[in-house]
């Protein structure tokens, strides 16, 4: 590639040092080069390598501004609800069901905190991450920059892999709640939601964030319906029913009667284990937030601010959620632990039939769909972007780099999409006993993402303290680092390493619950240790963790301001708008 190397200021206001070259030159390709005042070279036209960035810092390995062809259609708004869509879904709407039977509402309220504190983690240091190095697959193409391309390699493989069994999970659960509608075949309803997502999928990015915004909204408007409707009800509203108040919490309902052990101290600790491994499964979805950020406007700015307001809202939404159908519903109701995969076992639902409101499981089954079509959606936005991402790094066929004249690697998303197909599986009774066994492995996946997300964080933390790099020189600096990466990176290890402790107990051995709990363990063990024995990979040293080159290209290229907006919107457009 020709550049241009002006020996004056030049546009980024970064004096030229002419002794920057030779060996000089050579050494600058270090990290530490970030603190050498070096000349920048601008790229101009055709010949530029990436679209994003026109100012690429001399001595800045060429290899860190990545050939990325996709378009920045994303806004502030769109990023948001991507990650709101994601991590609420029917982990809320049914699996709370069963926590709240096993380790009643205080129990579940306090399982739900413990993961919600965990995911405040994984959101700061996902933000920092992408606010340093915002690329296509995110902490995919990042593991490859701060510490081995072999731990790239896994986690890559292990996030398209866990997106391939939860989409068509998601579509099996919409064919299955249309049952309570119509007497149509399952198919019909799989067929569709393939084609529409396909069609979200394949055009401009912009018009997949615009469908799954309306999507978010129509979910929470959805949600603040049945917060409402459970607070009426407990405080005595509806016509027919008194006031309930925290009845249910009385008489050893704050903390259910636990789980096999049930009755003692032990099934109440096993009772709120399982709580914790139901949360990370509805909680899973946020870091999606991250893997479009080479799709993002301004991803430096906008990635972290939507990482701290979808955390506070999500997390508000499960607490007050968690905590109303904690007060209308009693921990004991046979209900609460069926599987039918309809409303019938939502906690909502439940309530509503106790209080003879006969239109709300109609609504639950409205927002069920909702929830799981979003999540789906969202599902082929990770698996695609994180294929893109290997494929861009060598690590999967080059063809999946082809992107579209819309900027949208199309040849991923197909190849993501065609594993839909598995839907179609759910038709069969037997054979969707084996799907649903697939499709609990996409916990454990969730669980393996966050830990590398701590890892690279902190191994960002490790390289700036051994280069001298301040952390006021980061893009966004997370608050409380390094403490963040290590709870991000001990809190899931612990909660995935004990996650299957259920298989475990006698009589309790069941195979599909132990490699539904554990396969994804196996599978980045192997996928690492493989992929470094073929390519004989290095561990990057922390004096060559290229922070400090990416501090300078973040430095060189800034961003555009946030527009202003004034009256009315001048505060709806602090946390929404760009």
């Amino acid at each position: 590639m020709t550049t241009n190397i002006h020996q004056e200021k030049d546009l980024s206001g970064i004096a030229h040092d002419p002794s920057l070259s030779g060996e000089n030159k050579a050494d600058a390709y270090l990290s530490t080069a970030y603190d050498v005042e070096v000349g920048v070279n601008a790229v101009e036209g055709d010949e530029a390598t990436d679209k994003h960035y026109t100012i690429i810092p001399e001595g800045v390995n060429p290899a860190l501004v990545r050939d990325e062809k996709v378009h920045r259609g994303l806004a502030q708004r769109h990023i948001q609800m991507i990650a709101l869509a994601g991590a609420i879904g029917t982990g809320l709407f049914l699996g709370s069901g069963k926590s709240i039977s096993r380790a009643g509402p205080v129990g579940t309220l306090i399982g739900y905190g413990a993961v919600g504190t965990l995911v405040m983690s994984v959101m700061g240091c996902l933000a920092e991450l992408s606010a340093l190095a915002p690329i296509s697959g995110a902490f995919v193409s990042q593991s490859d920059l701060f510490f081995d391309p072999a731990l790239g390699f896994a986690i890559g493989w292990c996030t398209f892999y866990g997106s391939v069994v939860s989409v068509p999970a998601e579509w099996s659960a919409v064919a299955v709640v249309m049952t309570y509608w119509t007497d149509l075949s399952p198919a019909i309803w799989i067929a569709i939601c393939i084609f529409v997502t396909f069609m979200t999928n394949l055009f401009l990015i912009r018009i997949y964030g615009e469908v799954e915004l309306i999507c978010a909204v129509l979910k929470i408007a959805l949600i603040l319906g049945l917060i409402l409707f459970g607070l009426i009800y407990d405080l005595g509203g509806i016509p027919g029913s008194d006031r309930i108040g925290f009845r249910y919490w009385k008489d050893g309902g704050a903390f259910g009667q636990g789980y096999y052990y049930t009755g003692t101290a032990g099934g109440k600790f096993a009772g709120f284990w399982l709580t914790l491994i139901n949360a990370v499964y509805a909680f899973s979805g946020v870091e999606s937030l991250a893997i479009a950020a080479a799709e993002t406007k301004n991803p430096r700015r906008n990635v972290p601010k939507a990482a701290k307001h979808v955390f506070i809202r999500v997390f508000v939404f499960y607490m007050v959620t968690l905590f109303i159908v904690g007060l209308i519903v009693p921990y004991n109701d046979p209900n609460l632990l069926q599987s039918t995969g309809t409303a019938a076992s939502s906690p909502f639902v439940i309530a509503a039939q106790r209080a003879g409101v006969k239109v709300l499981p109609s609504i639950i089954n409205a927002v069920i769909i909702t929830s799981a079509w979003s999540s789906g959606n969202h599902g082929m936005l990770v698996g695609s972007r994180s294929l893109y991402a290997l494929a861009l790094d060598g690590k999967a066929p080059k063809i999946f780099t082809r992107v579209s004249r819309f900027g949208i690697p199309y040849l991923a998303v197909i190849a993501q999409g065609s594993f839909q197909a598995l839907a179609f599986m759910s038709v069969s009774s037997g054979a969707s006993t084996v799907f649903s066994w697939l499709t609990n492995i996409n916990s454990s996946s969730t669980l393996c993402i966050w830990m590398v997300i701590g890892f690279l964080s902190l191994r960002v933390r490790q390289g700036m303290k051994a280069q001298d790099i301040q952390s006021h020189k980061l893009p966004w600096s997370a608050p409380l680092q390094p403490f963040l990466s290590y709870y991000t990176l001990g809190g899931s290890f612990l909660v995935l390493i004990t996650g299957g402790f259920y298989s475990f107990l006698p009589g309790n051995w069941d195979v599909s619950d132990f490699f539904s709990s554990y396969f994804s363990v196996i599978f980045m063990v192997v996928f690492y240790f493989g992929y470094k024995l073929w390519k004989r990979t290095k561990i990057i040293p922390l004096m060559e963790v290229p922070v400090g080159q990416l501090i300078a290209i973040a430095d060189a290229n800034p961003e555009d301001p946030p527009t202003p907006t004034k009256g009315f919107w001048k505060w709806f457009g602090k946390f929404w708008w760009d």
